[in-house]
């Protein structure tokens, strides 16, 4: 049912995506829950309350994306009301689940104590692995802070891969290193990006 649910989605044909997710939310299926969590959501008009309801024991029973997208309401009052410790734990155990979004968004409740006591250490280590995963934002602030530090080459090489997963804010500064850098630092940089491979992590759904 989610299988098929998903089809419809993506055909354009939500009612009966959100018919196949309810049947298989009304069973217990994890996924099942969560997609029509979000599919709450991202109705017209939205039902916060509705998809935070089906977030809940979704998230409970392990599926990292549910937890995120609880953390989001949480964080931002969207059906419930707000609670940054809440939706910073949630957002911990999206992020241990694998959710890439989750790992940003707990790199920045440690960077500036929301929700946890300001952790400068476990910040960075988040935002590092949020950009490995290949997290557009994140590998735009890796980059930035590995100009900082006066690294250079493999700052063009997080900004240019930042750049081309779409993050505006990350081209500027990519032309601004790419002109100040030789030749043969830019290429080398280059070439670097073109052999990224995003890092593979188990999710759990």
């Amino acid at each position: 049912m989610v299988d098929a649910g998903l089809m419809c989605w993506e055909e354009g044909r939500r009612d009966e995506a959100v018919g196949c997710y309810q049947k298989a939310a009304e069973l217990g299926h994890p996924v099942g829950m969560c997609n029509l969590g979000v599919s709450y959501l991202e109705a017209d008009p939205p039902k916060a309350e509705e998809a935070v309801r089906w977030f809940y024991p979704a998230a409970a029973a392990g599926n990292a994306r549910a937890q995120y997208n609880l953390g989001l309401c949480l964080q931002n009052g969207k059906g419930i009301k707000r609670n940054q410790r809440e939706a910073a734990k949630w957002y911990l155990r999206a992020a241990e689940g694998g959710n890439v979004r989750a790992m940003y968004n707990i790199s920045l409740c440690y960077n500036y104590g929301e929700g946890f006591s300001q952790d400068q250490v476990r910040s960075k280590r988040w935002l590092q692995l949020a950009a490995d995963c290949g997290h557009k934002k994140a590998l735009y602030e890796c980059g930035i802070k590995l100009c900082a530090a006066g690294d250079k080459v493999r700052s063009l090489m997080y900004l240019e891969l930042a750049t081309r997963r779409g993050e505006a804010a990350a081209s500027h500064m990519r032309d601004v290193i790419l002109e100040s850098l030789s030749l043969v630092n830019a290429q080398r940089a280059l070439s670097d990006a073109d052999k990224w491979r995003p890092r593979a992590l188990y999710t759990r759904r």
